[in-house]
C-alpha cells in the first residue's frame, strides 16, 4: 500500500502524514501508515502563499519533487514512473487542476477509486449542463463555440452580457463577462487567433446572487451539506480592492431546504449507476435569480477552494481534506457524529462564514494584525511586509483570509463585515514606482 498525492496548494493546511497515521479527530485507529508516501508538489502555489519551499529534511514523506507548476507537461509522465517505481496503490488530488490525471492514472494503473468517466460530468461544462438538464434542472443558455462567429451568433441570439470561460476552467481563470460587442470581438479574436477550438463555453449571464453548497458523500450517500451565499461577484477578483464575506445560510431560510434538494438532484443526474466515484467531497454554485428561481451555475466533486473547508469543520466537525485524502487512499474515516435532520443530513452546530482579501500589486508595506476575538475562528496571511507581490491571478489568490462563526447568520455577517474593514486599514501596499512616495 503506498500513495502518490498531487498537491497543487500550500502545504501547511494538508499534514498527510500525520492524517493517514489516523492523527486526525473522529479516529481511533492511529497506525503509522505501512506504505510510501510519494508527492508531486507545486512550486508556485507554495511560494505564493509566503510558505518556504521545504528541503530534503523539512518533510516526512518517502519521496517529495517540485514542479515549477503541475501544469508542467513532464508532470503526468514522471507521476507515471513513480507510481510503478514505488508500487502505488492510491492516488490523492485535492485541487480541480489535478483530479483529471488522478483518474487518468487509476485507470492506467487499474487501481481504486475515480476513473475518467467518473469525474468528467464535474470537470466537462457542456456535459455538466447536459446531464443537468436531461434531469429537469435549470442551467444558464450555453453553447460550446468551435468558431468567433458561433460565439457571435449566440451572443446575437441572447444579448448581453454574455460569459465566456474555459469548458474544464476553476477558480474564475480565464472567465469573462462581456458586456457588448466591441468587447467581445475583442476577445473572440484573442480566442481564436489559431483557428477553431472546442475548450471555451460561451454562456447567457443569469442575474442574481452566487450561492454555493458544500457536502460530503460517504459511499454514495451525501452525510452532510449545507449552502452559503458569496456577498461580492467572484469574477471581480482583479479589481475588487474590499473585503469579500460570504456567508452559510440560517437553518430556517427558506432557500436551505431548496439549494439543498437540487444538488442532491445535481448528483444524482452526474453519477450514474456504477459511478466508481464513491466517497468524495463536493462545491456546486447556484444562482439564485431575481424572480426567486435557482438555476445551476456548476458542480465540482472535490472541496470548495478558499476557506470553504474550515467553514465547513466549523458546521459539522468535519474536515473536509482528511475525510477525503483517507478515502482516495482507502484507508477508514474519522466518525461523522451529531444530531440529523428528517433527510438523515447532519444539522449545523452554529453559523459560520468567511472574509477575504485579494492580493494586488505592490510592495507590501502593512499588513493587518492577528484577529484576537473568540469567535474567530482561524486567519491566515499569505505575504510579509517587504516583499513585492503579483495582482491576484484568480479568485483563490487571497492576501488575506479569515473564518468565524456566531449563532446567526445576521451576527456572523455583522462581525465578519467589521472585522474585514479593520484588515483593509490595517493593510498597505503601495504600488511599484511609488515606494518613495
Amino acid at each position: 500500500m503506498s500513495v502518490l498525492v498531487l498537491h497543487r496548494n500550500p502545504f501547511a493546511a494538508f499534514p498527510y502524514r500525520r492524517w493517514l497515521d489516523g492523527d486526525a479527530p473522529g479516529l481511533d485507529d492511529r497506525t503509522p501508515y505501512p506504505g510510501d508516501i510519494v508527492v508531486l508538489a507545486a512550486r508556485d502555489k507554495i511560494e505564493s502563499a509566503g510558505e518556504p519551499l521545504p528541503g530534503d529534511a523539512d518533510h516526512d514523506f518517502t519521496h517529495l519533487e517540485l514542479f515549477d507548476t503541475l501544469d508542467d507537461e513532464a508532470v503526468p509522465s514522471r507521476a507515471l514512473a513513480l507510481a510503478e517505481e514505488h508500487r502505488i496503490t492510491h492516488v490523492i488530488a485535492h485541487h480541480e487542476a489535478d483530479v483529471a490525471l488522478a483518474a487518468r492514472l487509476r485507470e492506467r494503473l487499474g487501481l481504486e477509486g475515480a476513473w475518467s468517466a467518473d469525474i468528467t460530468p464535474f470537470r466537462d461544462k457542456a456535459l455538466m449542463k447536459k446531464l443537468a438538464l436531461q434531469a429537469g434542472i435549470q442551467v444558464a443558455p450555453h453553447t460550446v463555440p468551435g468558431s468567433a462567429q458561433e460565439a457571435r451568433d449566440f451572443a446575437g441570439r441572447h444579448g448581453f452580457p454574455v460569459v465566456l470561460k474555459h469548458r474544464q476552467g476553476y477558480n474564475s481563470i480565464g472567465l469573462r463577462i462581456i458586456t457588448d460587442r466591441d468587447e467581445l470581438a475583442a476577445r473572440l479574436t484573442e480566442a481564436y487567433r489559431d483557428g477553431p477550438r472546442d475548450d471555451l463555453i460561451i454562456e447567457a449571464y443569469v442575474p442574481g446572487r452566487m450561492c454555493h453548497v458544500d457536502g460530503l458523500v460517504v459511499d454514495g450517500r451525501t452525510v452532510a451539506a449545507w449552502p452559503s451565499q458569496y456577498q461580492y461577484d467572484l469574477a471581480s477578483f482583479g479589481v475588487d480592492p474590499g473585503p469579500r464575506v460570504d456567508l452559510t445560510l440560517d437553518v430556517a431560510d427558506p432557500l436551505t431546504p431548496r439549494l439543498l434538494k437540487l444538488i442532491e438532484r445535481t448528483l444524482a443526474a452526474l453519477k450514474p449507476e456504477g459511478s466508481r466515484l464513491r466517497t468524495h467531497a463536493f462545491h456546486a454554485e447556484v444562482f439564485h435569480t431575481p424572480d426567486d428561481g435557482l438555476v445551476l451555475c456548476e458542480i465540482a466533486g472535490r472541496s470548495g477552494g478558499a476557506k470553504i473547508r474550515e467553514v465547513f469543520e466549523i458546521l459539522f466537525g468535519i474536515q473536509l481534506a482528511v475525510q477525503v485524502t483517507r478515502a482516495e487512499a482507502g484507508l477508514s474515516l474519522p466518525a461523522v457524529e451529531g444530531a440529523v435532520d428528517e433527510r438523515g443530513l447532519l444539522r449545523p452546530r452554529c453559523m459560520s462564514g468567511q472574509v477575504l482579501t485579494m492580493k494586488r500589486p505592490g510592495l507590501v508595506r502593512a499588513l493587518p494584525a492577528v484577529p484576537d476575538e473568540e469567535w474567530v475562528r482561524g486567519f491566515w496571511l499569505f505575504a510579509e511586509e517587504g516583499q513585492v507581490i503579483a495582482p491576484a491571478s484568480g479568485s483563490a489568490d487571497f492576501l488575506t483570509a479569515t473564518v468565524g462563526s456566531a449563532p446567526t447568520r445576521g451576527e456572523c455577517e455583522r462581525r465578519l463585515r467589521e472585522l474585514g474593514a479593520r484588515i483593509i486599514g490595517e493593510t498597505k501596499i503601495v504600488p511599484l514606482g511609488q515606494e518613495e512616495a
